[in-house]
């Protein structure tokens, strides 16, 4: 694992006609010191004013769900939502501020609401807490990690762990059906067998789920139905480091929303992470599509490629011409978790009870993120080990 590259820790966002750097100690888009923020020209004196008036803001009492630019306008102002919140959070997520879910997508802050009355207060009091454990034993990673030599590093050291299992890839499911007498399940492949299965984890997006189990039970598939997703693109360009003028002194930048741009993000991953390009070299990653916007995923490998390098050349300047260009598609990639996504997972507990030995896990329920992915399946083993332990029947 490998973290971030200290040297170069700065993120920028472009905001009317320029990128502005994330102030030090801004924490979430929340200024946990007071100068870099005053002197930051992210927000008008206005909205700087309106987000520092967030203590005085009274907690909210009714109970229940709302979205994420629900909560963070009434909480720090429409300015700070439209010009932080948004591109850095939302972003996460590829998703529409007024329609993800704040219980969904970012739990803490509501907790914080509830717990301290002010979001600030509370991140100032983590601050300090965090400053007095620092002392004691300082952290050796940074925010954010990866693999030196690229994700496909975890997917290969999982599989050279397995040992007693047989791992069938390139092969379909066409269906699922339940077995006589309450003993599991047959597993239907293309071009094979079916597979007899006393437990089921159902590691697919929520709409693959939703077709293998409508046969079992419509009413849950309706439920995972309908869950929605999001379509991404992601567009790598590569340069030559000679001649190339922008300093590239970050990690790279994101784009609000309301700026009406292409792009919704670049990393500059030559910078931002060792080993990704060869010496002499510049990777930049940039980000498209997302709810909303997925119009772009529609053109040419030819044309989002040039709709990128013309953003690059609005924003940073960039008008030289890459060495290489690679286009990458996500259709329906990006679960999206609305407002009431949780209330929705409750139901669809609820009724997976209904179907013993059957679970599912990943990226649509409880977070996106890899980290996230990992605790799902680990918790959907725990479930299944459980269903053994209470002397499921076995089919075999």
């Amino acid at each position: 694992m490998i973290g971030t590259n200290p040297e170069r820790r700065r993120t920028f966002v472009y905001s009317r006609g320029r990128l502005e750097e994330l102030p030090e100690g801004l924490a979430l888009g929340f200024p946990t010191r007071l100068g870099p923020f005053l002197r930051s020209g992210l927000l008008s004196w206005p909205g700087k004013l309106r987000l520092g008036a967030e203590v005085f803001v009274p907690r909210r009492r009714e109970e229940g769900d709302e979205s994420l630019g629900e909560f963070f306008r009434r909480r720090l102002g429409g300015e700070a939502l439209e010009r932080i919140i948004e591109p850095l959070m939302t972003g996460i997520y590829a998703g529409d501020a007024e329609q993800l879910s704040i219980r969904a997508t970012f739990p803490r802050f509501p907790e914080m609401e509830r717990e301290h009355g002010s979001i600030v207060r509370s991140m100032l009091a983590a601050r300090r807490k965090h400053r007095a454990s620092e002392k004691r034993e300082p952290s050796r990673w940074t925010p954010f990690v990866t693999l030196q030599g690229g994700l496909s590093e975890l997917v290969k050291a999982l599989a050279g762990r397995l040992s007693g299992v047989t791992v069938c890839t390139g092969r379909r499911v066409r269906a699922i059906r339940a077995r006589g007498g309450g003993a599991g399940y047959d597993v239907l492949l293309e071009g094979g067998a079916p597979l007899a299965a006393d437990a089921l984890v159902l590691a697919t997006p929520a709409f693959g789920a939703a077709g293998l189990l409508e046969p079992l039970d419509a009413t849950l598939a309706g439920m995972l139905g309908g869950i929605p997703y999001a379509s991404t693109a992601t567009v790598t360009l590569g340069y030559r480091r000679e001649g190339f003028r922008h300093s590239l002194d970050g990690y790279g930048f994101v784009i609000p929303r309301i700026e009406g741009r292409a792009l919704l993000a670049s990393t500059w991953s030559s910078s931002k992470w060792d080993h990704r390009a060869p010496d002499g070299s510049v990777l930049i990653r940039s980000y498209l599509g997302g709810a909303g916007r997925e119009a772009v995923l529609e053109r040419s490998d030819e044309e989002v490629v040039e709709l990128v390098r013309a953003d690059l050349r609005h924003v940073m300047g960039v008008t030289e011409e890459p060495v290489l260009a690679r286009v990458f598609r996500w259709p329906r990639a990006m679960p999206q978790y609305l407002v009431g996504h949780l209330d929705r997972l409750a139901a669809i507990d609820a009724r997976l009870a209904r179907l013993p030995g059957v679970y599912v896990a990943g990226a649509a329920y409880r977070g996106v993120g890899i980290p996230d992915c990992i605790r799902d399946g680990l918790g959907a083993a725990e479930r299944v080990r459980a269903y053994f332990d209470k002397g499921a029947p076995r089919s075999l």
